[in-house]
């Protein structure tokens, strides 16, 4: 079974040009079109956003039936944080504070999807939407935290897994502790002549740092991965979406 994930950091609907402007991020999500969509720095109730709750606006205006939010900062005047939308039933959620001391709080927000039946039982998918830190250190030990949180270390080695987000790690410093200590594959990388290359999305507009990616293992094969060439992807955020197609077998 094929079914396509994409992540993208939309930056409260606040383009380059400084516009709120969440038709732009709507047009761009449904030119995609993706079953499962991780979004970082989602609105709600915020006056910069005009009040509006995001998460909900974005899944009704794009036939999302299923979503969930995990709000993280909390302001004078609303709260902001992840979402996920889906076209699967989300049968569990959770949010994991991956917080570290007195900066700013952050968060991975756990969804269990259940994406197929087979001889009668659901098929599940644990998905894990992020928003890492600034600094390489803060990082480290924030994914230090989410691998040691109960609800990843409860996982099977083998079930359908997948981390995205924005992980703010220009230099790829995190890739291998997903990929040789925790056995994910990274599906957001292109092989290219100088070997595996991850797909840059930051900033829109001339990308150079590949910060928002996603990782997989489990019974999933990667089919492709893509960033957005929308030209509004350019300016309807600081950061390109990134998608990329599966086959759960």
């Amino acid at each position: 079974m094929k079914f396509s994930v994409l992540t993208y950091n939309i930056h409260r609907a606040i383009g380059v040009d400084r516009s709120f402007r969440p038709q732009r991020v709507i047009e761009i999500l449904a030119h995609h079109d993706a079953d499962l969509v991780l979004l970082q720095e989602v609105d709600d109730g915020v006056p910069r956003s005009r009040r509006m709750d995001l998460a909900r606006e974005l899944a009704e205006k794009l036939d999302y039936p299923y979503r969930a939010v995990g709000h993280n900062v909390r302001l004078r005047r609303g709260r902001y944080g992840n979402a996920t939308l889906s076209r699967y039933p989300i049968v569990r959620e959770r949010n994991i504070d991956l917080t570290i001391g007195s900066k700013k709080r952050r968060g991975s927000q756990h969804t269990t999807l259940s994406v197929e039946k087979r001889a009668g039982h659901p098929h599940r998918v644990d998905v894990f939407n992020l928003h890492l830190g600034l600094s390489a250190r803060e990082r480290q030990q924030q994914v230090g935290l989410l691998a040691s949180s109960r609800e990843f270390a409860a996982l099977a080695h083998n079930s359908a897994c997948i981390v995205g987000g924005d992980f703010n790690d220009w230099r790829s410093l995190l890739r291998a502790f997903f990929v040789d200590v925790l056995d994910f594959d990274c599906a957001t990388e292109s092989l290219t002549k100088r070997g595996r290359t991850p797909i840059r999305t930051y900033p829109s507009f001339s990308p150079r740092g590949p910060l928002d990616r996603l990782y997989f293992r489990g019974p999933l094969k990667r089919l492709s991965a893509r960033r957005c060439r929308l030209r509004a992807s350019k300016v309807a955020s600081d950061h390109l979406p990134v998608v990329a197609e599966f086959d759960l077998h």
